[in-house]
C-alpha cells in the first residue's frame, strides 16, 4: 500500500493498527456526492470516463483526496441537472461529503471543494 496516501488510526486500548486508503475516502466521497438530489454524475478524466464504458464502475472518479494528519481536502468533480441551483446543489454536495467521511473515518474535512464539469439536460426514459 502507498504509504503517502494512507491514514493511520491510532486508538489507545485497540488490538492493532488501523489504516485508510485515499482511495476509500474518495470512493465514501463519490458515493456521497452522488447520493445528492440534483447531481447528474460525477466528471472524471477521460481515462476514467473510458473505464465506465468498459463497464468498470468507479464511485471515486472525478474525485481528489489529500490526506493529511488527522485532516482530509476533497475536490470533487460533477456534471448537474438543468434547472437545478448550482450555489445550492454545491453547498448539499459539500455537506453530504463532509457528513459522511466524518462519521465513516473519524478524520476531520478541511475542505470540500467542487467543480461543476458540466450541465445535463434528465433522462425522460
Amino acid at each position: 500500500m502507498n504509504e503517502e496516501n494512507v491514514y493511520s488510526i491510532k486508538e489507545e486500548n485497540s488490538l492493532g493498527q488501523v489504516q485508510i486508503a485515499g482511495d476509500v475516502v474518495a470512493i465514501i466521497a463519490g458515493l456521497a456526492a452522488s447520493e445528492v438530489e440534483g447531481v447528474y454524475k460525477l466528471a472524471g478524466n477521460f481515462s476514467n470516463e473510458l473505464a465506465t464504458k468498459l463497464g468498470k464502475k468507479n464511485p471515486a472518479k472525478g474525485v481528489k483526496v489529500e490526506l493529511l494528519p488527522g485532516k482530509v481536502k476533497v475536490d470533487i468533480s460533477i456534471e448537474i441537472l438543468y434547472e437545478y441551483s448550482i450555489p445550492a446543489i454545491s453547498a448539499q454536495v459539500q455537506e453530504k461529503v463532509k457528513q459522511a467521511i466524518e462519521t465513516m473515518t473519524g478524520l476531520t474535512v478541511e475542505e470540500v471543494n467542487i467543480k461543476i464539469a458540466g450541465v445535463r439536460i434528465a433522462d425522460t426514459n
